[in-house]
């Protein structure tokens, strides 16, 4: 049995290969791999050794030879395959153990130039692996330095199934699509009239050609409705903290609907500074309940009391780890999905009697608030949304509002407690569905009017409510996603108790609007921003 080991990343290559010398499995080998296993005291015969021909172009031609190829695409079944090796003196090659030149981790350097880029492109490490995985049911191809001790153990017991290089083919295919597809993303965002020659090459956030990747977690019971059909995927390289990342710890599967409002609910909890204990209630997508509160158990009970009805089954989640007190209250409810960065051994024995409720942890551990990246901050950097037979893509509404962003425009300036209250109420109007109006105060939302097509019932249902909770609006902080149209609006939230609001601004009317709030008495802020969310 002959195997060609040819690796730029060196994790595990050597046990792997001192165990296939155990087993008697002539090494082939090519340049650093070569020499880390010769010095390891391995018998190791060069590629060019096998060859009969040297490397050439600076290492660029090394494996690209009738002699590598042959020897991994020549079917073992085929009389006239075998023939051929034996007159052109071709020996097979039954393993092969690859992993690529690091191009991807190559251009995600600062300052990578177009030259390293096109350098740490590989051409014969995928022509290989391509061959193998050609050829699965002679040979076995590796990508991944996971693989190694599964097949290790599988030719001590005897050879490698059928079903293993299968699976082997298969991943390896997967990478050379990953791979090649991170090249095409790369070359295709550079813009060669602004400057795409030069050393560091200016480059588009959207490049000519979109090479979407992403892997199947599972398949789901059905999507959106029972006759549609679905699976969850992740991105090929999630960021840190985010839904894909979570150990589901107990409960039913996830449906369609509990991932997407789970995403909903989660991406809200996550904005909130993490040294302040946070709880969202999601419903349908929409925030119905938010707060923060001096522990779990606090948040949890004023973002409750928003909106009672609404939580009726809801996704709720938290942005620090659940105690036992704060399980007995939220096991008093019919909840989906229950989400949080860890649980205390108390908590997760109050939800074994509740063995429906799906318990998920999500580690916040990796995620670096303020960090340059979004993936860092664990965000995501695109949006992508389906329409017919196309993709609608923007960057994603990563802003982060700051008190010196905010412009007062009325008369009233606010107090430092308004500021707090319009800053909580900004946050929760971003996850909130267009047209989006919220009533706060105190840290918890009051009232949350969501996706209509009026912001003036928007306004009226936020209003509405607050009322149907008992929850007092005098004195609290309105937020709108975008801009007041008209006064209407405004009023009506004012009628209501609201003392300030926060808006975008940018509207024609705004000299109309800001008359309003100043004829009325209440305090006014611009962001200069707005947080459409359809």
């Amino acid at each position: 049995m002959n195997a060609l080991i040819s690796v730029s990343d060196k994790t595990g290559i050597l046990d792997f290969a001192q165990g296939l010398h155990a087993l008697g499995v002539r090494l082939l080998s090519t340049g650093g791999t070569a020499k880390l296993l010769q010095d390891a005291g391995l018998p190791v015969t060069e590629v060019a050794d096998h060859t009969g021909f040297p490397e050439v172009l600076d290492g660029r031609v090394k494996t690209l030879h009738p002699t590598i190829h042959g020897g991994l695409l020549a079917r073992r079944d085929v009389p006239g395959h075998m023939a051929a090796l034996q007159a052109h003196g071709i020996a097979t090659i039954d393993l092969l153990v690859v992993n690529l030149y690091p191009f991807e981790a190559t251009v995600a350097r600062p300052g990578c130039t177009l030259e390293d880029a096109i350098e740490n492109i590989d051409i014969g490490g995928p022509a290989m692996v391509r061959s193998a995985a050609k050829n699965w049911r002679d040979v076995a191809v590796l990508t991944d330095a996971a693989q190694y001790a599964g097949v290790l153990a599988e030719l001590r017991a005897g050879g490698i199934g059928l079903k293993t290089k299968f699976a082997l083919s298969v991943a390896a295919f997967n990478r050379i699509s990953n791979y090649d597809a991170a090249i095409s993303d790369y070359l295709s965002a550079i813009d060669f009239e602004a400057g795409g020659t030069s050393a560091v090459p200016d480059r588009s956030l959207f490049s000519s050609q979109s090479n979407g990747r992403f892997v199947k977690l599972q398949d789901l019971r059905y999507g959106e409705n029972p006759h549609q059909q679905a699976a969850f995927y992740r991105d090929l390289y999630p960021a840190p903290g985010s839904l894909v990342t979570a150990e589901q710890l107990q409960g039913k599967e996830l449906s369609y609907n509990n991932i997407a409002d789970a995403d909903a609910a989660w991406e809200c909890v996550k904005s909130f500074d993490a040294a302040t204990p946070a709880c969202v209630i999601v419903k349908h997508a929409n925030p119905c309940g938010v707060a923060v509160g001096a522990s779990a158990l606090q948040a949890y009970g004023k973002a409750f009391q928003t909106d009672p009805t609404s939580a009726f089954g809801g996704i709720i989640a938290f942005n620090t780890p659940v105690d036992g007190a704060t399980a007995e209250q939220v096991a008093r409810q019919f909840v989906e999905v229950l989400m949080a960065p860890g649980f205390t051994p108390e908590a997760l024995a109050v939800f074994k009697a509740k063995a429906n409720v799906r318990v998920l942890r999500i580690p916040l551990d990796g995620v670096k608030p303020g960090a340059a990246t979004p993936w860092e901050r664990g965000q995501n950097f695109m949006d992508v949304k389906r329409v017919g037979s196309g993709l609608l893509m923007q960057t994603a509404d990563n802003h982060e509002l700051a008190r010196a962003d905010l412009r007062v425009v009325t008369k009233v300036q606010p107090t430092a407690q308004q500021i707090d209250d319009l800053l909580f109420a900004w946050k929760v109007a971003k996850f909130v569905k267009s047209n989006a109006i919220v009533f706060c105060k105190d840290g918890m939302t009051m009232g949350v009017g969501a996706g209509q097509m009026s912001r003036l019932d928007s306004a009226r249902i936020a209003s509405i409510k607050a009322q149907h909770a008992g929850l007092p609006l005098a004195g609290s902080a309105v937020a709108s996603d975008a801009f007041f149209p008209f006064r209407d609006g405004l009023d009506v939230v004012i009628d209501h108790g609201a003392t300030c609001v926060i808006q975008p601004g940018g509207s024609m009317r705004d000299p109309e609007v800001i008359a309003a709030a100043d004829e009325r008495g209440v305090a006014m802020v611009f962001t200069g921003v707005r947080h459409f969310r359809h």
